[in-house]
């Protein structure tokens, strides 16, 4: 994903919640699955500019934790669209060198989505070129509750002391703990909240919020985010 090298102006890692596909697609009297693959399509667009300008992380929220609860024609509409993108889309992930990743509890997906994410996992594993994280099944609340119960079982086997657990015990048993936490998050569609969205690793990110749908969100849109973020001063706390 790296082409150039990375600057302060570039976040190294991005989030993005791609937001805004059933709308995109209700504009157009189209099912809701019509927007999804225009964001697809998206998604495309914005790996290609995050090499072309030195982001090396990108994670982007695919499948939450919540969506279960969709139609089930969607539901499974979107699981045949990851596995379509997976297919059609794993060459540049080879011909690019980047890693392909999963943040959630990628033990609800189906089987055969599944095993498709996890074949392309291996095959790109030892790829430094740049990630692409793919938050599926994921709720960032669900993200905490599994560290809090990894925690607890090793205090209670004897393993870890009570007074031991800090900040760092609990970021090492998120699901990706090798991961920088985000610099940037971008939500497209209007909406200016998380959503159960890396609730955690957020905690220091700027925030970009734009109006535009996702599936019209492509390079130029990106950059445009890149440029704000550039205008911001990080402080983590400190005084202006």
């Amino acid at each position: 994903m790296r082409a150039v090298a990375s600057t302060p102006a570039i976040p190294r890692h991005v989030a993005i919640i791609m937001d805004g596909n059933g709308r995109w697609a209700k504009k157009r009297m189209q099912p809701r699955l019509f927007g999804h693959r225009a964001g697809a399509e998206s998604l495309r667009a914005v790996l290609r500019a995050c090499r072309d300008h030195g982001v090396e992380f990108l994670t982007v929220y695919a499948f939450s934790t919540e969506n279960w609860v969709r139609p089930e024609d969607e539901v499974s509409g979107l699981m045949s669209l990851l596995k379509t993108f997976l297919k059609k889309d794993e060459h540049e992930l080879h011909e690019n060198q980047v890693r392909l990743r999963v943040t959630g509890r990628i033990r609800d997906l189906p089987e055969a989505v599944r095993t498709e994410l996890e074949r392309v996992m291996a095959a790109t594993r030892a790829y430094t070129q740049g990630q692409l994280i793919l938050a599926l099944s994921y709720g960032g609340r669900a993200e905490i509750a599994d560290a809090v119960q990894a925690i607890a079982w090793e205090v209670k086997e004897g393993g870890l002391l009570p007074d031991a657990v800090d900040e760092a015990t609990i970021a090492q048993r998120l699901y990706l703990p090798d991961v920088p936490d985000p610099d940037f998050m971008i939500r497209t569609s209007g909406e200016c909240r998380l959503s159960n969205f890396l609730l955690w690793e957020l905690s220091y990110a700027e925030f970009y919020f734009t109006d535009t749908l996702w599936p019209d969100f492509r390079e130029k849109e990106f950059a445009k985010a890149l440029e704000e973020y550039a205008r911001r001063q990080r402080r983590y706390g400190a005084p202006s």
